[in-house]
């Protein structure tokens, strides 16, 4: 593809066998939530990588989504690629390599782009505060992602700071988040498979075997389930890769299948990050898609690709608008406050399209910031009042009293819905 990819022999060797392959999803659930992906994509909506990247492993219809999603992945890239974490220019990167491009040159709007170099950087920014302040610049899911993509690409970098993630799981365990140590599994299954060093090899065995044990041991003691239902996804994914770490021990896996069989998945990106252990591509082989038999071809980045009528946006969608209260409220610390407004937001627009029209409107009061997490932008502050895990606050949304089950960048509010952000704790 790119001369960086990875044979089906290299690839079958990192993941120790091909046993996960017995549990394979139905076509027809394939296929729905394929569908679910295509027609989350948008020319109004934020471009996710990880949607692109998904129906990539997962095959694609030919829809044109994937497609339209590229370009706004490209665009984006050469317009704020420079100032995107770390764990978002390795998403940039993984989609755009599960996509037959090269993320070494990416052209889009008439610039051009490198970010490989950026994600080196960035990456070597991340590993310096590892061993410095014990801490990540980011989070340790994005510094997996760093070097998941580091290595993939075969790009210097990637095993320093697959060292440093090894051993914060080993000296931290099970106190790390599933979403997290899956993440780390595969950056350190794809470490170990192009590293020479016998310590190295050493270190990232033992990390990899500790981890993935413990992931089963989870998913023995809450009947299939690891960590909840939103972090299966990884998990599967982690475990597929992974089966010569925690060998002679072997995965139910059709116990942990089951258990993403009864739910119904809505959210884009929780979506995409099952449906490719759902069908045994994990994210380990974002870089050998079989390029040759897909359909895409290389054409001009800033071409227009035409889409299905129910992926297209009519004008009368447009200029539909619709009308949402929202009220942000804080019994809990400091100065109580119970605050509303009214703003107008095009209909079909997410939940923090909302939050920016009542700061635009009222500054002084719904001010908000925001951090980039696996789901997508999270809020961690309102009004000048900051969440703080050691104090076990947060900002909950809630519409009428029932908690929304999206985040701000996915959950879509109906004309005249009432949206509550009240801090609480956990």
């Amino acid at each position: 593809m790119l001369g960086v990819a990875f044979t089906t022999g290299v690839l079958l060797a990192l993941v120790g066998g091909t046993d996960a392959r017995r549990c394979i999803a139905p076509e027809s659930l394939v296929s729905t939530m394929l569908g679910q992906l295509e027609g989350s994509v948008s020319e109004s909506e934020k471009p996710n990588p990880s949607v692109l990247l998904a129906m990539s492993l997962a095959g694609g219809s030919g829809s044109g989504a994937d497609q339209l999603l590229l370009r706004l992945i490209q665009e984006e890239a050469v317009k704020y690629g420079q100032e995107m974490t770390s764990g978002q220019v390795a998403l940039h990167v993984l989609a755009l390599l599960s996509s037959c491009q090269n993320p070494k040159q990416v052209q889009a709007l008439g610039q051009s782009i490198d970010l490989v170099y950026v994600l080196q950087q960035k990456t070597d920014e991340e590993v310096a505060s590892l061993e410095i302040e014990g801490v990540p610049m980011t989070t340790l899911y994005s510094v997996s992602l760093d070097a998941l993509a580091l290595c993939l690409v075969q790009a210097g970098g990637y095993e320093s700071a697959a060292v440093a993630l090894a051993r914060q799981v080993l000296k931290a365990g099970n106190q790390i988040s599933v979403d997290t140590r899956a993440m780390v599994v595969q950056a350190l299954v794809c470490a170990y498979g192009h590293t020479d060093l016998q310590s190295v090899q050493s270190l990232l065995w033992n990390a990899v075997s500790s981890v993935t044990n413990d992931l089963l041991d989870e998913q023995e003691m809450n009947d299939g389930v690891i960590g909840n239902i939103y972090s299966m996804g990884l998990a599967l994914q982690a475990l597929e890769t992974s089966s010569k770490f925690y060998a002679p021990r072997e995965w139910d896996c059709e116990q942990a299948f089951n258990v993403v069989y009864k739910y119904d998945y809505h959210q884009p990106t929780a979506i995409a990050q099952v449906l490719p252990a759902l069908v045994n591509k994990p994210y380990l082989q974002a870089a050998s898609v079989d390029c040759p038999v897909k359909t895409r071809t290389r054409t001009s980045p800033d071409q227009r690709f035409s889409l299905p009528p129910s992926l297209e946006t009519t004008k009368d969608d447009e200029a539909a608008t619709i009308e949402v209260h929202y009220t942000i409220m804080n019994k809990l610390q400091g100065i109580p406050f119970n605050n509303s407004i009214q703003v107008e937001v095009p209909a079909g627009s997410v939940l923090l399209k909302v939050l920016q029209a009542a700061e635009k409107k009222e500054p002084d009061t719904f001010s908000f910031k925001t951090e980039e997490t696996s789901w997508g932008p999270m809020v961690v502050s309102i009004h000048g009042l900051a969440a703080n895990p050691q104090e076990r606050t947060y900002w909950k949304y809630l519409s009428g009293e029932d908690a929304l089950e999206e985040g701000v960048g996915t959950y879509k509010p109906h004309n005249m819905e009432h949206i509550l952000a009240n801090f609480t704790t956990y």
